[in-house]
């Protein structure tokens, strides 16, 4: 039952892509070229794409996900578009990475759904660079709930309120 709820989530993320186009969002956050990010909560990989543009093939994007089902669906965006510069992590919070690796993190409309927030909190702050970024969506959330939540921490301070997202700066 959690592959049909996950593919009809996917084709739904099409139809908002279609009318919100993710390079909107992805221009928020300001990312340049050899920029290391990881798209925490990738889903069907709507991100994959325009990061991977922007970014190029000096960068490096890591796409997480818990379900082996949004994995597979990136692994099919990469192979189809032959990007070399994008990798993927099956984990429901730990990364894997070194220590201060990634200009930042995209963690978009993943937050509400965590079992364990401050430990996934802990992990991205953990990769981030002592000036990576924390670029921050979710639309189940109201603005104080958000702001609460990811400063509640300790860990992150809110640089700034965009369009479509908050930045928030690691703490050091």
């Amino acid at each position: 039952m959690a592959n049909v709820w996950f593919q009809l989530m996917a084709w739904e993320f099409k139809i908002r892509d279609y009318f919100r186009p993710r390079m909107d969002i992805v221009g928020e956050v300001g990312l340049t070229t050899g920029f290391k990010v990881l798209d925490y909560g990738c889903g069907p990989g709507g991100y994959v794409l325009p990061v991977s543009q922007t970014i190029g093939e000096s960068g490096r994007l890591y796409a997480l996900d818990a379900l082996p089902i949004a994995i597979e669906m990136v692994k099919k965006i990469i192979s189809k578009n032959q990007l070399k510069s994008v990798e993927t992590i099956l984990s429901d919070c730990a990364t894997g990475l070194p220590k201060d690796e990634l200009n930042a993190v995209l963690l978009y409309d993943t937050f509400h759904d965590l079992e364990d927030q401050k430990a996934v909190l802990i992990e991205l702050s953990r990769v981030l660079k002592p000036d990576g970024i924390l670029s921050f969506s979710d639309h189940h959330l109201k603005e104080n709930e958000i702001i609460s939540g990811v400063t509640g921490s300790g860990l992150f301070e809110l640089q700034k309120k965009s369009a479509h997202t908050y930045t928030f700066k690691k703490r050091t």
